[in-house]
């Protein structure tokens, strides 16, 4: 005899809906502009990040500076405000990179963070958060087309360097990443200036990763 009729299954949105990385990638690669980009940002809503942050963060400074400095993730000041180092932290970092010469008010460099929503409490970002948003960041330097990139802390380098070595075996020199349309950007990594805050003793390293910028920057000027 003929076996029952199944019962219909009834697809709801969550089953239609693809897996947010796929979401994010499709997002970011439709991203034509940084304005755009900042809008996918905005509407992209496969993280809890966005209910539980005040204010989107984007990036601040010169996109046309050829200088993009990727930080961690928002604290509560950069949060409130919706800029990103604006806190002690970000105090700290324009101090130092003006002491280079670099004023992120004169169009200097342009900044911007691994997420752009900060996480509850401040807490370190997840691997599965930093992947999420690993697309967009992507997309984000392909859209500036730095020559240099500045990695600022052991989150934003071992994210866009694939590196499971920490910040300390990773700074000080200059690395490598690669980008869609871009080919392969030099990046240094350099510590992060809140744990500067922490670890006052650790200013000197960061001083040598200046200083090595600086040279960098100016061996390039001399060549162009």
């Amino acid at each position: 005899r003929a076996a029952p009729p199944r019962p219909a299954v009834v697809a709801t949105p969550a089953m239609l809906a693809p897996p947010a990385a796929t979401r994010a990638a499709e997002a970011a690669a439709a991203a034509h502009d940084l304005p755009a980009l900042r809008e996918a940002i905005a509407a992209f809503d496969g993280s809890a990040l966005r209910e539980t942050a005040t204010n989107l963060v984007f990036a601040d400074g010169a996109p046309e500076s050829g200088l993009m400095l990727i930080g961690e993730a928002p604290g509560a000041e950069e949060d409130r405000l919706g800029r990103p180092f604006v806190g002690q932290s970000g105090q700290l970092l324009d101090r130092m990179l003006a002491s280079i010469g670099l004023s992120r008010e004169a169009g200097g460099f342009y900044i911007t963070n691994i997420l752009p929503w900060r996480p509850p409490g401040n807490r370190t970002p997840t691997d599965a958060e930093i992947g999420l948003f690993l697309p967009f960041v992507l997309r984000h330097i392909a859209l500036v087309r730095p020559r240099r990139l500045v990695l600022l802390g052991g989150v934003s380098a071992k994210a866009l360097l694939r590196a499971k070595d920490g910040i300390t075996r990773l700074r000080g020199r200059w690395h490598s990443v690669a980008v869609d349309g871009l080919g392969e950007v030099p990046a240094l990594a350099t510590l992060h200036p809140a744990y500067l805050l922490r670890t006052p003793a650790a200013k000197r390293d960061a001083w040598a990763d200046l200083l090595l910028l600086r040279r960098t920057l100016d061996a390039e000027s001399t060549v162009s």
